[in-house]
């Protein structure tokens, strides 16, 4: 496998912080309630989707770097009250899954990860292991933005992938991430 498959998915795990920053800093101008507020979406609220990403990332970036915890992650569906307990929370699991992608090779790629299901135990090549990871989180997010976009507060915009031409306008929320365009692009 060429080395640029590494880079790309360093970068999706960049992009996938950048959108969770992003949608997480939109939702802080929401008031408690709204942000618990029934909506239309597989998860019932804002709370519950977000959380839901969270707590998944939780179990596959566990798996990812060779830990147990499995089905535990998801013991309390909504561990973040707020949305401030869950930037930080995400935040950190977002270092984690980018922790992950800066240091893999082909061959890393191509190893297995076993998966904590409690009563079976799933292997899975790490490369679509991370794949369906990032598509979850997609999934996701857009049903949380379009939750978002029924209240008062504008969705932010979460469908780019670091076009260089926009870097500039992408600067300031980098470097609230204590990132740079190198940081993202440059091995």
């Amino acid at each position: 496998m060429p080395a640029g498959f590494v880079q790309t998915y360093r970068a999706f795990a960049y992009n996938n912080a950048w959108a969770n920053y992003r949608l997480l800093t939109a939702c802080a101008n929401l008031s408690q309630e709204d942000f618990e507020a029934e909506r239309t979406g597989f998860f019932p609220s804002l709370q519950r989707t977000l959380n839901h990403i969270y707590v998944i990332d939780l179990f596959y970036v566990d798996a990812l770097e060779g830990g147990w915890l499995g089905p535990q992650a998801w013991d309390n569906e909504v561990p973040c009250r707020t949305v401030a307990e869950l930037k930080r929370a995400q935040a950190i699991a977002d270092r984690r899954l980018i922790a992950i992608c800066t240091g893999l090779t082909p061959e890393l790629l191509n190893g297995i990860v076993r998966v904590n299901r409690d009563t079976s135990v799933q292997t899975e090549r790490r490369d679509r292991l991370l794949m369906h990871l990032f598509q979850h989180q997609i999934h996701h997010r857009g049903q949380a933005h379009a939750m978002l976009s029924g209240t008062a507060v504008k969705p932010p915009q979460l469908d780019e992938f670091f076009s260089v031409a926009e870097a500039p306008l992408r600067a300031a929320e980098f470097a609230g991430l204590g990132w740079t365009e190198e940081t993202v692009w440059d091995p």
